[in-house]
């Protein structure tokens, strides 16, 4: 099938974080919210039954933004800023800790809604995903609005929605009117449209090649689509350079994967201070169990157990160490994932100070499946009678 007769939307729900927040403390609509840190600060109820909120000019520690409102990044916050710096940008901007069991109930809620107007659609995490509408009756404009008002009457949230000829230019377009923005897309709008656009618009391409493009003089989609392609070979290598002239070129043909499985699950977490193996070894064996239990009890809510167990460090110096470690027997079992992870633990150097500490699940399988050639219950295997 050609890119011409396409129909591929991206979903992407409005500052989603922010957003749930805001369904749960009305009051702080309009208001410049930064959500991030830790539950310690939680609002607080006042003796009128007010709330009082915490500003990240409160904040000790370190921590960074998961998400900010829009009026906060009107202020210059934005995600993954630390909180810290956050607090010298702007001061009395408001402070919510993340509720990620709630952002998740909402996704499910978004999700099953676009499910029932249009099954095929691909996960690309919490809040977007690719919904393919090639099928579909629906003329393109009433098809993209009853999808938005479906998701709105489910959330009470808004999303923005871009219908495209492929996955490039819907991923791009859903975020030409945000927020709140439906965008139809056709081939005819790519000069007009995208080529006026920043090369860090495509997805795909990064910080570092955005910042070897502009060593090249090229700062648009549509320099890059006019560049010589000669040019770009010789500085990205003929496979990426190729990708480059497609994408810029508005042509992908990637299809919309509707069974996507997770290759990794993992949980992990960074301290407010930096922390020491021997010095703090009470404060992060807490923390190191609740990890394996809390990614034994996220396999076993997705149905999977693992292969593979492994870790991650992320020294005060910002150097990382991994190490991974295959089990005999595949599991979910927290018990098992733990002893597993300690394993992998003797095998890092731990005698510098760290700032995070993760424990990962990987090479993943259906528990169901499983049952076909051996039995899995709690990390110890029941030969077949």
């Amino acid at each position: 099938m050609t890119n011409k007769y396409r129909r591929i939307a991206h979903l992407d729900m409005d500052a989603f974080y922010a957003s749930v927040e805001l369904l749960k403390y009305p009051e702080l609509r309009g208001q410049p919210v930064l959500i991030g840190g830790d539950s310690t600060y939680q609002p607080s109820i006042k003796s009128d039954g007010t709330r009082l909120f915490s500003r990240v000019k409160d904040y000790v520690g370190r921590g960074v933004a998961t998400t900010t409102t829009y009026e906060a990044r009107a202020l210059g916050l934005f995600s993954a800023m630390g909180i810290m710096k956050a607090a010298r940008v702007a001061p009395d901007v408001f402070l919510l800790p993340p509720d990620f069991d709630l952002y998740l109930h909402y996704s499910r809620l978004f999700k099953d809604a676009v499910r029932k107007i249009a099954p095929k659609f691909e996960n690309r995490g919490i809040d977007e995903i690719y919904i393919d509408l090639t099928d579909h009756n629906l003329d393109t404009l009433n098809l993209a609005k009853s999808l938005k008002n479906a998701v709105f009457e489910a959330t009470g949230l808004n999303c923005s929605i871009c219908v495209a000829p492929n996955k490039l230019l819907a991923k791009i377009g859903s975020d030409l009117e945000k927020p709140n923005g439906l965008t139809i897309l056709t081939m005819d709008d790519l000069q007009a449209r995208i080529w006026p656009l920043s090369v860090k618009k495509i997805n795909g391409i990064g910080p570092k090649a955005a910042e070897r493009l502009a060593g090249l003089s090229i700062g648009t989609v549509g320099e890059l689509a006019n560049a010589d392609p000669s040019l770009l070979q010789d500085a990205f290598g003929s496979n990426y350079a190729g990708w480059l002239c497609h994408a810029a070129h508005g042509i992908d043909n990637s299809e919309v994967i509707t069974n996507s499985e997770p290759k990794v699950i993992s949980r992990e977490v960074t301290f407010d201070r930096d922390l020491h193996a021997v010095t703090d070894r009470s404060i992060l064996t807490k923390i190191f169990t609740d990890l394996c239990y809390r990614l034994a009890d996220n396999l076993k809510k997705k149905g999977y157990v693992c292969s593979t167990v492994g870790i991650k460090i992320r020294y005060c110096d910002f150097r990382i160490s991994t190490r991974d470690i295959t089990l005999s027997i595949a599991t979910a079992d927290p018990v098992t994932i733990r002893k597993a992870a300690t394993e992998c633990l003797r095998r890092v150097p731990l005698d510098h100070r760290f700032r995070l500490l993760g424990v990962k699940a990987s090479v993943l399988l259906k528990a169901a499946d499983i049952h076909n050639h051996r039995q899995v219950s709690q990390g110890v295997l029941f030969p077949d009678h």
